[in-house]
C-alpha cells in the first residue's frame, strides 16, 4: 500500500524531528477532513491536528502542511468546513490523505451553510471562515471562526494512535 500524508517518517529528518514524530505517535489524535469549494468543485485533505481554541468567540484551530497541494486552495476559498471522521471512515481517511487522489469521487457530502462541503456520515461538522493564519515550522496553523455546527451522537470518531487507526469504546 502506498505510505499517505498520515503516519510516515519523513527522509531526511533530522534525528530530533524524527524522535518527536516517534514519540507523539503515542498520543491520540482524532482525524478530520477539512473541505471547501473553489472554482465550483471540492477540495479537501485529511488532517489530525485539529482542537477547539476558544468558545467566545468559537474558534478552532488546525494545521495544514506547507508541502500540501490542497491547502493554497482553502486558504483561497476563505471558508472550510471540518468534518469529524467516524470509527468506519479509514478509507475515506486514506482516500483524503492521499497526494493525487480524486478525493470526492463518489463521496457524498452536503454543503454548510458557508457552501463548504460535510461528508455524509461524520461524527461532527463544523462550517467556518478563516480567522487568521500564523506560521508554525513547516506547517500553517490556521484558526477558523465557528458559523454553524452539527453533529450526530449515535456515531464513533476516528482516531489515530501508534500509526493505526482506532475508536473509542461505546
Amino acid at each position: 500500500m502506498a505510505e499517505s500524508a498520515i503516519g510516515f517518517l519523513r527522509p531526511g529528518l533530522p534525528p530530533l524531528a524524527q524522535h518527536l514524530r516517534e514519540v507523539m505517535r503515542h498520543y491520540p489524535t482524532g482525524v478530520v477532513v477539512v473541505a471547501a469549494v473553489h472554482g465550483g468543485h471540492p477540495h479537501g485533505m485529511a488532517v489530525n491536528s485539529f482542537a477547539s481554541v476558544s468558545l467566545d468567540p468559537p474558534l478552532v484551530m488546525f494545521c495544514a502542511d506547507h508541502r500540501s497541494s490542497t491547502w493554497p486552495t482553502l486558504r483561497e476559498a476563505g471558508r472550510f468546513a471540518v468534518s469529524v471522521l467516524a470509527a468506519d471512515q479509514v478509507e475515506l481517511c486514506r482516500t483524503f490523505a492521499t497526494k493525487g487522489a480524486d478525493r470526492f469521487s463518489g463521496q457524498q457530502w452536503s454543503p454548510a451553510g458557508n457552501g463548504a462541503p460535510v461528508l455524509d456520515e461524520a461524527v461532527v461538522w463544523l462550517a467556518c471562515t478563516i480567522e487568521v493564519v500564523h506560521p508554525g515550522g513547516d506547517h500553517d496553523i490556521v484558526i477558523g471562526r465557528v458559523q454553524e455546527t452539527g453533529h450526530r451522537p449515535d456515531r464513533r470518531p476516528l482516531i489515530f494512535h501508534r500509526g493505526d487507526f482506532t475508536s473509542v469504546a461505546a
